[in-house]
């Protein structure tokens, strides 16, 4: 039998350099397929040259050549995206890149017959929560190009589930952090404007009480549950993957200041803020996946600071 080869979109970026290792020692070859924008070169050179690791620098919006460089491959991950931010100030090609993208590569998937395909969905796909833990049945309300790219990409995999009997899994991504992120990404924004203010000896200043939270998982455990749904039973649904724990920013802030050893108190600007709390309910990933968070936020941002990110 051949060997198994994953064909990875956006694989030279933040979460699919965690990944890729993984599915190296899992035995699999591993196709990347990403336009470079923000792909990391000397990264993917250093695994290619001790692995089984190829590189497609190309763009997910060409659908004939997503579709050639598919050919031979038995997996799919599917990480491409325009950001979150970004959809907002540029909806056309967060639409281009996001809507097209999506469909190029779950078209090819169900023409070439592949075993499995995973798409980083996001926790954006419920909008603001009406209550917590968010339960993946919950009502989805996507509120930016992105989160509605996210949804409907979801939708398109249970058509060529319909269709071509594609087989996949939909990891709805919360709060994601970890060593080699992009410093402009979406919610690491709060947690570098502390961590510069601390290294020059000022306190965080915190909008508001600081009661608006996230669930900020790791991006090593990130790693894990790809890998996890690529090889899972079961499959054709939504998961989120998360810690289950809301840290709140006040906490966040005091996390921080513990890591960087500073002696200051977090400076709080009373003013009217939209108190918004995220917080994954985690039961489908453990009962799918058998996947568990490893990663605490105390442990896993006080090492992001004590080993400079």
């Amino acid at each position: 039998m051949s060997k198994k080869t994953v064909f990875f979109t956006g694989g030279a970026g933040f979460i699919g350099l965690h990944v890729v290792p993984m599915l190296l020692e899992r035995g699999y070859g591993v196709r990347i397929f990403d336009n470079m924008f923000r792909g990391d070169r000397d990264a993917i050179a250093k695994l290619a040259a001790a692995g089984d690791v190829e590189l497609i620098d190309q763009d997910v919006r060409y659908g004939g050549a997503v579709h050639q460089a598919m050919k031979g491959c038995s997996h799919v991950i599917h990480f491409a995206a325009v950001s979150i931010n970004k959809s907002q100030s540029d909806p056309y090609e967060s639409m281009d890149i996001n809507m097209i993208g999506n469909h190029n590569v779950f078209a090819a998937a169900a023409d070439h017959g592949v075993e499995r395909l995973v798409f980083a969905s996001s926790a954006s796909v419920y909008g603001d929560p009406e209550h917590l833990p968010m339960n993946e049945d919950d009502k989805l309300s996507p509120l930016t190009p992105y989160c509605i790219s996210k949804r409907a990409g979801e939708d398109l995999l249970g058509f060529y589930q319909r269709r071509a009997n594609l087989s996949w899994i939909a990891l709805r991504f919360f709060n994601v952090y970890g060593p080699g992120q992009k410093t402009t990404a979406y919610y690491t924004s709060v947690i570098n404007h502390f961590v510069n203010r601390l290294r020059n000896g000022e306190a965080p200043v915190i909008d508001g009480s600081g009661e608006q939270s996230m669930d900020f998982i790791h991006v090593h455990d990130i790693a894990r549950s790809a890998v996890l749904a690529l090889e899972s039973e079961q499959a054709n649904l939504p998961i989120n993957i998360g810690t289950g724990i809301d840290t709140s920013i006040a906490d966040l802030a005091r996390i921080l200041i513990d890591a960087v050893g500073a002696d200051v108190e977090p400076i709080f600007n009373p003013r009217d803020v939209l108190v918004s709390r995220r917080a994954a309910d985690v039961r489908r990933a453990q009962e799918i996946l058998g996947f568990e968070p490893t990663i605490d936020v105390r442990t896993g941002m006080t090492d992001l600071i004590r080993t400079g990110g």
